[in-house]
């Protein structure tokens, strides 16, 4: 689970309150919304889930009131939002949907720099936060920030959507099923990397997701509703796992509750193994006497912001300088991954094991499928000695 908001950390988002939030239309017998109060603390990833109809993608569209509510009051961060001008509110409050939604007759620059000039920031500001926002994201500014979104894979897309939320740096992102149409490779990186931006930005997301494993995954808290927005629970991933409120929240769940316990463990709660690195440019005489008595012929290249490249062999370096090696047999995961995520992706794997990447994508470490494996067998083993 996500690191929980902490006094030695610095959180840039914002405290959101629900009082009896009601939404009600014309012709229904029954609200969509029906008195939500809702605590939502500064910092952290709430995920609202839910089955269909219950309400919580109303919920998520009232917070920046692309929905009016009825009735009651959403304050954020101190001040009653219904207030507020709604077009100068939701310019202080990021929105990601699914797909990214960006225009496709913009670049990728002009995407990310929609609210900044909207909010009439000059243009070397708005460079500089493109710029910025596209190397958080995991996309090279100098290769990127030209393109249109035609020339993107929908992983692209959706991070450049990210990018976009975060543009104007407000404190509030709210994402409506932001990875469901991608494919699970890469909706699992997206997730990896939205835990690497909050760790870095400590903003308040609120995310609607259907599926209650990314719910676990991502989320300090966990919303999960009933019909009209009833509340069923709303604590920690580990609470509606280990206690489940009743037996709709159960249900909701579902079975193999113990194996999505499993899933809290993350790859960084592991001991990370190193293994033998050279950056390219190193000299290639140098890299061989600092490894000549590693018995493991493989070496993995780092590029210049310890980014790991890929694997070479040892003796099969050449020339005066390591070059960068072929990419196609590396295998990364984030040290944010879940266990659950880390064997899906060493199950493809030839070397058995991962190399483990941290904020910005800087190496860490490798972990072994064995030691995956290894350690949810301990943790299992745990819980069945567990007084009930």
């Amino acid at each position: 689970m996500p690191a929980t908001p902490s006094s030695d950390r610095q959180v840039s988002g914002a405290t959101i309150e629900l009082d009896v939030v009601t939404k009600s239309y014309p012709g229904q017998s029954r609200p969509a919304v029906d008195g939500l109060s809702l605590h939502i603390p500064a910092g952290e990833i709430v995920m609202f889930v839910g089955p269909s109809g219950c309400g919580k993608t109303t919920s998520l569209k009232m917070l920046n009131r692309l929905i009016d509510p009825t009735s009651g009051r959403i304050v954020v961060d101190g001040e009653d939002i219904t207030t507020k001008d709604p077009d100068q509110l939701r310019r202080k409050i990021g929105y990601v949907i699914q797909g990214g939604s960006l225009f496709p007759h913009l670049t990728v620059a002009q995407n990310i720099g929609l609210v900044p000039g909207l909010l009439k920031w000059d243009k070397t500001r708005t460079r500089e936060r493109v710029d910025e926002l596209l190397d958080l994201v995991g996309l090279a500014p100098a290769t990127y920030r030209h393109r249109y979104p035609k020339e993107l894979s929908g992983g692209q897309q959706q991070r450049v959507g990210v990018a976009r939320g975060l543009a104007a740096d407000p404190p509030v992102i709210l994402m409506d099923e932001p990875f469901g149409a991608v494919d699970p490779i890469t909706r699992q990186r997206l997730q990896d990397e939205l835990l690497s931006i909050q760790e870095e930005l400590h903003k308040t997301i609120v995310c609607v997701t259907h599926d209650i494993d990314e719910a676990i995954k991502l989320g300090d808290r966990i919303l999960i509703l009933r019909e009209g927005a009833q509340i069923a629970q709303y604590d920690t991933p580990e609470v509606i796992l280990a206690a489940p409120a009743n037996e709709f929240v159960e249900d909701f769940v579902g079975s193999g509750s113990t194996l999505k316990q499993l899933s809290l463990a993350r790859v960084g709660d592991l001991e990370l193994q190193q293994v033998a690195t050279a950056r390219v440019g190193d000299r290639v005489a140098e890299v061989r006497r600092q490894h000549a008595e590693s018995r493991n012929p493989w070496l993995l290249v780092l590029d210049e912001r310890q980014r790991p490249l890929g694997w070479t062999r040892l003796d099969r370096l050449d020339g005066d300088a390591v070059r960068r090696p072929d990419t196609s047999r590396l295998t990364t995961i984030d040290r944010r991954a879940t266990l659950n995520d880390a064997l899906d992706s060493m199950l493809a794997a030839t070397e058995g094991m991962a190399v483990v990447t941290g904020r910005r994508d800087e190496y860490q470490g490798a972990v072994t499928f064995d030691a995956v494996t290894t350690h949810i067998r301990s943790v299992a083993a745990g819980r069945e000695e567990e007084p009930v």
